[in-house]
This record gives structure tokens, sequence and C-alpha cells, in this order.
């Protein structure tokens, strides 16, 4: 009986230890959720309408990239703007129109655009449903 009681009290001790390393960061991971970072935005970079933004780990220590979710609305976009470094944009859902460099082209789900420093571009939702992407790109040096 008593190797039975050593060895659960050895079991809740270790997990009390995970639970602390999990809230203290040490575990080498962090996880979030779309509800823990969605954030009712207009379009970006002055393209209009309304979106939903989720950017996930931007408080995160020294993490060098960026990962965001946006669902474009029905009438929103992303503004035609200049990129600084490169950009991932992937859909996954819904369908957009993407300028690029001045070129007009559809985007469906699947479809992922690397945007390259010096290029314009800018992404529009297309029909009555929602445009869903993720977005990745470095992290700009402060």
């Amino acid at each position: 009986m008593k190797i039975k009681i050593l060895i659960i009290t050895a079991i809740f001790a270790s997990l009390a230890v995970c639970v602390n390393a999990q809230q203290s960061g040490a575990t080498g991971y962090i996880l979030q959720n779309d509800a823990e970072v969605a954030k009712k935005e207009p379009g970006t970079h002055q393209g209009g309408g309304e979106t939903i933004g989720f950017n996930f780990f931007g408080a995160a220590k020294d993490l060098k990239t960026v990962f965001k979710k946006r669902i474009l609305k029905p009438g929103s976009a992303i503004g035609y703007h200049l990129q600084k470094e490169d950009e991932i944009y992937y859909v996954i859902s819904g369908n957009g129109i993407m300028r690029m460099n001045g070129k007009v082209f559809p985007v469906k789900p699947g479809d992922a655009i690397l945007t390259r420093p010096g290029s314009w571009h800018g992404l529009a939702q297309d029909q009555d449903n929602n445009l869903v992407i993720l977005i990745a790109y470095e992290k700009k040096s402060h």
C-alpha cells in the first residue's frame, strides 16, 4: 500500500511540475485559439470594410515570424500597399481578387501567393462569402 501511495504522489508531483512549466513558458510551445486573439478591424492598409484579424503569438518573446489569419467579410479588402519584406498569403476559403504590381487575378482556396520586397499588392473579397486567409512574414526589427 505504501508503494502505491508513493507512486501516486510521484505522479501528481510530476504533473504539478508540468503545469507550472506550461505557465512559465518553459515547455517550448504556446497554444492559442482563434477565440483568444480574434479582433474586429477595418480592412488593413486602408482597404475598408469589416474584417476579423487573428494575430497569433503577437506577444511571444523573440519570435521572428508574424503569423496571422484574417477574415475579409463581403465588401472588405486589404488595401494596395508597398511590401517591405517577403510575405505569404494562403487562401483557406472564399474567393478574392489579388492586385499585384498593377496586374489583377482571382485567388481561391488552396492558392498561396508570395509577395516580394518592393512589390505592390492588395487583396479584395470577391463574392458573398467570407475570404479567409493566412498571412506570414518576418517581423520587423525595432
